[in-house]
């Protein structure tokens, strides 16, 4: 394979990861635009669409998928079952079914075919768990009631339309498809109880003794078990996300029960190695491979970049809002519904496979990327605002501002 050395895969791309965190920065005194945003946004405008200096290759696109891979095995490592289990993960489940049934009864509505429609429906059910982690982060949420029950949201709409995809998008018949997913739950499922067990403890020793060599033995193991699994889904032809987002299920509980500086230390590496590096790319080369060009060549595709945006609203926004804890203000529950219908990793994921099949139109695929990329930008933005205008954020601030450090 001729590999692509071309000046914007090894300057510019890596150039854009640079910048886009500062400009972040730069205009965050201002409003908070997610980063992922700017990466896209620069991959767009250095892309063959406008400037063209950064052409599409065999090498980004490697580094791309590899990108897209770690950002689901970061969402699937970020989150505690323990803390979602009952009724957060129950409701987000009931949400999210009601979700897929009304993307699918609305695309059939106006989708050339049914399987354009499958496409759609199931694009119009995720939420973008590895994009909302680190606003709820950043903004003090993630441990509240109120984040959990986003995380509860993000991580069924990041698995729940990966099991779809896998069922209904395969090309196999329903039960065979079923069979294989079985299968592959079934070496997910032996994962999971290995590292569960006795063994984790000399993983940890092992760990420990390498965190600050060459050896970095934990960095090594993460990406064999993101390889094995991504590979063991590629091989029984399931979405490669599939393994990814169970392969971070599984190096948390690998690190459970490890000393608490040495847990901080591996996240620390393990999100250097995916924020850092190959998530940008990934974000960036969306940019460079968006299809300007079909989206704005006729006008009824154009169009559909606001009717899909209010179509996440409506599909996959309003059902999260049966995941919002008992007692929430209004504003707490707009606001979750608003973290639900934010949506990119899937919808890219979704459409390119649906165009690879012949099923989807190019224009209507950048038309929902498009909505995905505006539901990033707009979404968490808004809810952010309504979280901080809400009793229990109100209330929590006056707490904070209440608590005075006593010296000794």
């Amino acid at each position: 394979m001729e590999v692509d050395y071309s000046l914007g895969t090894l300057v510019l791309i890596p150039a854009i990861a640079v910048v886009a965190p500062l400009l972040v920065r730069g205009l965050g005194r201002w409003v908070a635009i997610p980063l992922v945003v700017f990466e896209i946004v620069l991959g767009l405008v250095f892309g063959p669409a406008v400037l063209g200096w950064i052409q599409p290759g065999p090498f980004a696109q490697a580094f791309s998928d590899f990108g897209l891979a770690m950002l689901f095995f970061l969402a699937g490592s970020e989150i505690d079952f323990r803390a979602i289990r009952g009724r957060p993960i129950g409701r987000a489940a009931i949400g999210w079914i009601v979700s897929l049934a009304a993307g699918f009864g609305i695309a059939v509505l106006f989708a050339p075919s049914l399987g354009a429609a499958a496409f759609i429906g199931i694009a119009l059910t995720s939420t973008a768990l590895g994009t909302i982690m680190p606003v709820l982060r950043d903004s003090g949420d993630l441990r509240t009631p109120f984040g959990t029950a986003v995380i509860a949201l993000g991580a069924i709409g990041e698995f729940g339309p990966l099991l779809a995809i896998s069922l209904f998008l395969s090309g196999r018949s329903p039960l065979v498809a079923t069979l294989v997913l079985l299968g592959f739950a079934v070496v997910a499922a032996a994962g999971i109880w290995l590292a569960t067990r006795d063994v984790r403890h000399r993983v940890h020793r092992v760990i420990t003794a390498t965190l600050h060599t060459s050896g970095q033995f934990g960095v090594r193991l993460v990406v064999l078990v993101i390889m094995a699994l991504v590979t063991l889904s590629l091989a029984l032809d399931l979405d490669m996300l599939l393994g990814a987002f169970t392969a971070g299920v599984i190096y948390r509980l690998l690190l459970s029960g490890a000393p608490k500086h040495d847990i901080e230390m591996m996240e620390s590496k393990v999100e250097a190695l995916g924020y850092g590096f190959f998530v940008p790319i990934f974000f960036i080369y969306t940019g460079v491979t968006f299809d300007l060009d079909a989206l704005l060549a006729d006008p009824r595709t154009l169009a559909l970049v606001p009717i899909f945006l209010v179509l996440l609203l409506v599909v996959r926004g309003l059902p999260s809002l049966l995941a919002a804890p008992a007692g929430s203000s209004v504003r707490d529950r707009a606001a979750i519904g608003l973290f639900g219908a934010t949506g990119l990793p899937i919808i890219v994921a979704v459409t390119a496979i649906g165009v690879d099949a012949g099923d989807l139109a190019s224009g209507t695929a950048s038309a929902l990327v498009g909505a995905g990329m505006l539901s990033v930008l707009l979404f968490p933005l808004i809810a952010l605002a309504l979280r901080r205008r809400s009793p229990d954020a109100a209330a929590r601030t006056r707490e904070d501002d209440a608590f005075v450090p006593t010296e000794g």
